[in-house]
């Protein structure tokens, strides 16, 4: 495991421009800003495409770095924003009328039984829009006026559109939960 320290003095050299400390950096934080970037693409080889491309801006701006923060959390937001712009570019945010409404979803993922790598996979079925909105509001932290300046569009849209990924997860597991039961009782 790698200590702040040593990621500290990994950076300096990647600062110096030593291809051995970048090399060190990315073989470090690549499984973490991966996992970052694979909740935004469609499948691995677009994550890993993503991530490549992050790293490539991290090592390009490396002097923007101002040490506020951790370093590790400044090269996330990257990855995260090199995810956001590929779609930026691809598609435009539409939001869809045949989703319900906005519905808040009430329960823990712990008590539902659900692990991590499903609930996952579930946040990686949505429509790319809404799950870009839910991602950078659910698991990134951003704001509704974050997500408003990173995707180009209105807060309302941000909070409309977190409602419906919502929405669309509580069907999700509703449905699972209606399966489970069925199963048990067979």
């Amino acid at each position: 495991m790698i200590t702040e320290h040593s990621l500290d003095r990994i950076w300096k050299g990647c600062l110096q421009q030593e291809s051995k400390q970048q090399e060190m950096l990315y073989k470090v934080l690549a499984p973490k800003m991966l996992a970052a970037c694979n909740r935004y693409a469609t499948d691995r080889d677009e994550a890993q495409d993503i991530m490549q491309e992050g790293f490539i801006k991290v090592f390009g701006g490396m002097h923007k770095y101002r040490g506020e923060g951790s370093l590790e959390g400044w090269i996330r937001r990257i990855m995260v924003h090199t995810a956001i712009s590929r779609y930026r570019k691809l598609k435009p945010l539409v939001l869809t009328n045949e989703l319900p409404e906005c519905v808040t979803i009430n329960m823990s993922y712990n008590e539902s039984g659900l692990e991590t790598k499903e609930l996952l996979y579930m946040i990686a079925q949505l429509p790319t829009n809404y799950r870009n909105v839910f991602n950078l509001y659910a698991i990134e932290g951003y704001s509704h006026q974050e997500i408003g300046e990173t995707l180009g569009i209105t807060e309302l849209v941000s909070r409309t559109t977190l409602c419906r990924a919502r929405g669309v997860l509580k069907d999700k597991l509703s449905r699972l939960n209606i399966r489970e039961q069925h199963c048990l009782a067979s």
